[in-house]
Formats: C-alpha cells, sequence, structure tokens
C-alpha cells in the first residue's frame, strides 16, 4: 500500500503536470531569463515579483505630497483620521484604487510616494475622490 499511495501521489504532484509545466516554464524563461533570477534568494524573488504584504500605514502617510493642499488642512486631516480607522482590508483597497495593487513594489514602503491633489472644481460636492494609477495621484475634492 506505501509503494502504491507514494507512486499515486508522484504521479498527481508531478508526473501528470509534468508538460504543461515545462511548457509554462519555456515561455516564463523566454521573458525572464534564469541568469537574472540567481542573484535572488527564494524569498526576495518572492518580493521581487510580488511586492510587500506588509504596511506601516503611518509611513505611507509621511511620504505623500501634496499638490493645491497643505498637510494641516482640514480635508486631508479628515482624510487621514478616517484612512487610519478603516480595516487592514479596506487600507488594501484603497491601496488598490490609487496604484492598481493592493502590494507596495519590491523596492519598500519608504520609497513608495504619492500624491494628494485638489481637482479644483467649481462645486466640489458634485465630485468623487478619484486616482490617477499611473503617477500615483489621488485626486481629493474639498
Amino acid at each position: 500500500r506505501k509503494e502504491f499511495v507514494d507512486l499515486y501521489v508522484n504521479y498527481v504532484f508531478n508526473e501528470s503536470i509534468r508538460k504543461p509545466f515545462e511548457d509554462f516554464m519555456q515561455g516564463f524563461l523566454r521573458g525572464c531569463p534564469a541568469r537574472k533570477w540567481k542573484i535572488f534568494l527564494p524569498v526576495e524573488l518572492q518580493t521581487v515579483l510580488q511586492g510587500h504584504t506588509k504596511f506601516d500605514w503611518y509611513l505611507l502617510e509621511k511620504n505623500v505630497a501634496y499638490i493645491q493642499y497643505k498637510k494641516l488642512d482640514q480635508t486631508i486631516r479628515n482624510f487621514w483620521t478616517v484612512f487610519h480607522k478603516l480595516p487592514e482590508e479596506k487600507k488594501k483597497s484603497f491601496l488598490a484604487f490609487l496604484s492598481g495593487s493592493d502590494r507596495i513594489p519590491g523596492y519598500g514602503l519608504e520609497y513608495f510616494k504619492f500624491g494628494i491633489a485638489d481637482p479644483q472644481a467649481g462645486n466640489p460636492d458634485e465630485l468623487y475622490p478619484f486616482a490617477c494609477t499611473c503617477s500615483h495621484v489621488l485626486f481629493l475634492p474639498r
């Protein structure tokens, strides 16, 4: 029985997926040559590919650049008060809204910067907040 179980497990986890995995590996290595990835430890490679998953939200607040706003404006103070009260998943959703990803790129949170800008609308009550994900700018009406 042990031999049967060992052979079956080997088939399910190795033999049955060998061809699809080899096809995937060939395509992956065409775009990302293996010699470039060998400089990383596995945990470093995971961070490079997936980004950081642990956040210091106060450091994120510290790295913000304000455009047509000042740090002590009431709108900004209200924003950060509400933001810090959000549950972790909502904060990650905000990050995805702002940058297109709920993770911080591999270079780290201390270097991740974004801006909060005033869209300078005639009637700010008619605007919703919106973001430019390419440049990491949140347009926050007053």
